[in-house]
């Protein structure tokens, strides 16, 4: 079961420099659950930002659960991270430094059943840096052919 729900986002590691990735819990509604469960749910547009002292997911969508009655849940709501005190407190420290951005790596469901949240800390790339990546890439997708074709 846990392994099926596993929601990336693949511009994550296009756009930004991406290190200090940490899994946080997140605090969701018993609809909201459902609806991830059933793998609707996107994390594309999704940011991270704090709210006083609280780190809060914003942008998340999480397509309303058909089989709920009138107490849905708000699709793009803002959903509280649940990390520790120190971690965010780094967070909150480096997010103060310029460039600096908390990014929404990947949604999954844990061994227990419970949703979980990749985030890491982000610094955004200049235009160069995008063309060296996809040089890289297709670079290696070249190598990997020309491997295939060999062997």
């Amino acid at each position: 079961m846990s392994d099926s729900i596993n929601i990336k986002n693949k511009k994550a590691n296009f756009l930004f420099e991406l290190s200090d990735k940490v899994v946080a819990g997140i605090q969701l509604l018993g609809t909201e659950i459902k609806s991830i469960r059933n793998n609707k749910a996107s994390i594309k547009e999704a940011y991270c930002t704090f709210v006083g002292k609280e780190l809060v997911i914003r942008n998340m969508h999480v397509a309303e659960y058909f089989e709920a009655s009138y107490n849905n849940h708000e699709p793009k709501r803002d959903r509280k991270l649940l990390l520790n005190r120190t971690e965010l407190d780094k967070y909150y420290g480096k997010v103060r430094t310029k460039g600096f951005t908390i990014i929404p790596v990947r949604l999954f469901i844990n061994n227990k059943g419970l949703a979980k949240m990749e985030i890491a800390l982000g610094k955004g790339k200049n235009v160069h840096d995008k063309r060296q990546d996809l040089k890289a890439k297709d670079d290696k997708r070249e190598m990997d052919r020309v491997k295939k074709e060999m062997g």
